[in-house]
């Protein structure tokens, strides 16, 4: 049972955004006994003090809440350990926090995902895909010729096969992608997993104050696109509100456990919670 659910939209803009053009904002979204909110940021790093202040002003309220990043908060199994030598997502997150600069949004995971690459002894790394005219050595525009069997890595996790419109976290830059958000993202979720009474699913059980979760919005496409339109909002507002809805409103009716299990890939490559169970987060929209 949570108390409240947040929905976090985040963002891989690489300069602060547009204070009224908020598409590519980051956007928090949050359903409570309340009713509902959102919220835009234009950095990265406003959207975390926010956040920060969530967990904490829940904590002194006594308020169990989920939160969930719509990025991937692992990789295929057996990346952990190339990078880190341990076979933990978590130990990704905090090397990636130690790497991973960004003020003002202006950052440096180009140059992160190249150096990783340059690390694989192969010659050639799992991460691709970036800008059209820049040029990143060691850092390949388009997928092909990357050979991930040589790699001893796959080119997605299970979680993006049970969700085909998923994309890999190896892919940076396109759309659709999320690879620059997870670099971008996971150093937070580094320091976020640092305060008091704070866990992260499925690395850790999910019986936290305060749990955090990886989530997909497009499981519920279908509705974002009729409010966006009838409402005209950003599509990211939109997924946000129904979203974060959507769950509040299956941890009221004690409907949610499902959304939990996991299979043993997990442990290592994380998973979308609502992976497989689009249609009951639909179903849970119309609920009051």
């Amino acid at each position: 049972m949570f108390d409240r659910v947040i929905v976090v939209d985040w963002s891989a803009a690489n300069l602060p955004t547009s204070a009224t053009n908020r598409a590519n904002a980051v956007w928090i979204g949050c359903h409570d006994a309340e009713g509902g909110a959102e919220w835009h940021h234009r950095t990265r790093a406003s959207a975390e003090m926010q956040l920060m202040t969530l967990i904490q002003t829940a904590r002194v309220e006594g308020l169990r809440v989920l939160i969930g990043f719509d990025f991937a908060m692992g990789y295929p199994a057996g990346f952990a350990t190339r990078l880190t030598g341990e076979a933990r997502a978590p130990a990704v997150w905090r090397w990636l926090a130690g790497e991973i600069t960004d003020v003002e949004n202006r950052n440096n995971r180009f140059e992160v995902a190249t150096r990783i690459n340059a690390a694989f002894p192969e010659g050639d790394g799992p991460f691709w895909s970036h800008p059209m005219g820049q040029v990143w050595p060691g850092l390949p525009f388009r997928r092909a010729g990357i050979d991930y069997a040589a790699l001893g890595l796959a080119e997605g996790r299970l979680a993006e096969a049970v969700v085909p419109r998923a994309k890999s976290p190896w892919m940076l830059f396109n759309p659709g992608s999320v690879g620059s958000q997870s670099l971008l993202g996971l150093p937070m979720i580094h320091r976020l997993s640092q305060l008091p009474g704070v866990a992260v699913w499925p690395f850790a059980t999910p019986d936290a104050p305060v749990v955090l979760a990886e989530v997909y919005p497009s499981l519920i496409a279908g509705p974002v696109a009729i409010l966006a339109n009838a409402e005209g909002l950003t599509a990211d507002q939109a997924q946000v509100r129904l979203l974060s809805g959507a769950l509040y409103r299956l941890a009221r009716h004690n409907r949610l456990a499902p959304l939990f299990d996991t299979p043993p890939e997990a442990a290592e490559e994380g998973w979308i919670l609502g992976a497989g169970h689009a249609p009951l987060l639909a179903e849970a929209l119309a609920w009051a």
